[in-house]
């Protein structure tokens, strides 16, 4: 909502978004985030924004002009509490997505790793007069050879990798 109406506004004030991060004193990736909605600008870049954009805060933020009983202030600071909560929530499920793929790759390492012991690489017992036979021996043992030693380092590079994520998820929540 919010980054759709900057995005709206800057075009119909014939501005780039060079033009604007110049006229608010940021650099153009700030207003890219913004209109792209990884990022919200505080108070005080919004009300700057709304002036720059000849527009009350309250339509940049998506409500129609109307008279209530709140006063401007109050329904700004309630627009961007829910602005934030979306951004807050945004943020947070892709910190889940993230320590959640990192703990399917460990899962996936140790039951490969797992299956490769219990083998016991019974693929040299084959016969490999055939060439088919041969190149897979060779995949094989190919395989075999680079995720043994590569695997252990994986495994703690990907576990450490979780436990981050769990924690930026901890320090988010609290």
């Amino acid at each position: 909502m919010l980054n759709e109406n900057i995005k709206s506004l800057r075009k119909s004030n014939g501005l780039s978004q060079e033009q604007l991060a110049n006229e608010m004193h940021v650099v153009r990736q700030t207003v890219s985030k913004w209109e792209r909605g990884l990022s919200v600008p505080d108070s005080d870049s919004l009300i700057k924004l709304a002036e720059i954009l000849h527009t009350s805060v309250s339509v940049l933020l998506g409500e129609n002009v109307e008279e209530t009983e709140q006063t401007e202030l109050d329904k700004i600071s309630e627009k961007l509490e829910e602005v934030n909560m979306q951004f807050f929530e945004n943020k947070q499920k892709k910190i889940k997505v993230y320590r959640n793929i990192f703990i399917v790759i460990d899962a996936l390492t140790v039951v490969v790793f797992l299956a490769l012991f219990f083998m016991k690489s019974s693929y040299l017992q084959w016969d490999t007069t055939d060439s088919n036979t041969a190149v897979m021996k060779f995949i094989l043992q190919s395989f075999e050879w680079g995720f043994v030693r590569l695997a252990p380092l994986l495994l703690v590079i990907w576990t450490v990798c979780a436990y981050i994520f769990n924690k930026k998820l901890k320090a988010i929540v609290v």
